[in-house]
């Protein structure tokens, strides 16, 4: 066994003894059901580590998600479902299955044959071009990973000005028609044109909320050392506030 091999065996024998009798009593208490908001938390503060290229903060964020998935594979063992072997081995096994053009044929890589691999993997009849996106990913992934299949079987504008047109239409639509319905025409526009830009739309929106946040605590800041409250002033007067902060 190399150093990998020895380093996570290690990683396995101290989850074993975390939830075995006489140990720790929190481990012991978690299911598959309450990890769920760690699981989904660790991979938000994984994101993040990423996002400031913080290297050191993301190797300990790695590790936190891996200790999710040898968590969740520990408590599969006890219930006799399965074991972290299966699930490195059902891994290791897929992406072989799935890059035949790297371990096969030596071919090139083929967004229809991925599609079709997965569709065989999951006794499915592949229903469309634009694949099997899991329906849960937030709202903004989502629509972005849809039109990044659709555009690789040829389905898309040509370049940025066509979204950017189209945006205006949708504008247009919803002003004539204010419902939720043309509100998401405009949202799945607007992923459309982050990804012909390069930009995350998950990213994107998270800093300018952030960056609301930090100029309306910086706003609030300006308010109390001039003995002022947010709440007495007039939409005029947190403006010109407003303006302040962005300056500051």
């Amino acid at each position: 066994m190399g150093k990998i091999g020895e380093s996570f065996e290690k990683l396995v024998k101290v989850m074993e003894t975390l939830r075995a009798p006489g140990g720790c009593d929190w481990d012991r208490a978690q299911t598959h059901e309450t990890l769920k908001p760690y699981l989904i938390e660790e991979a938000y503060e994984l994101l993040d580590a990423i996002d400031r290229a913080d290297d050191r903060e993301m190797m300990e964020e790695l590790g936190d998600v891996l200790l999710q998935v040898v968590f969740h594979a520990q408590i599969a063992k006890e219930r006799g479902a399965f074991d972290i072997k299966d699930v490195v081995d059902f891994l290791t096994e897929k992406l072989i299955r799935r890059h035949p053009h790297v371990f096969k044929d030596r071919g090139k890589y083929s967004y229809k044959q991925w599609e079709e691999i997965k569709a065989k993997e999951k006794g499915k009849k592949k229903r469309s071009s634009i694949g099997d996106v899991n329906k849960a990913l937030p709202a903004l992934s989502f629509a972005r990973r849809i039109q990044e299949n659709a555009s690789a079987v040829g389905f898309d504008w040509e370049d940025a000005s066509g979204v950017l047109e189209k945006i205006t239409e949708e504008l247009k639509e919803f002003r004539e028609n204010p419902s939720e319905e043309e509100f998401g025409d405009i949202l799945f526009s607007i992923v459309n044109l982050s990804r012909f830009l390069g930009i995350d739309p998950e990213r994107a929106l998270r800093k300018a909320t952030e960056k609301f946040i930090n100029r309306f605590e910086k706003m609030e800041q300006l308010l109390e050392s001039e003995g002022k409250k947010l709440e007495d002033l007039s939409l005029d007067e947190m403006e010109l506030y407003w303006q302040k902060a962005k300056k500051a």
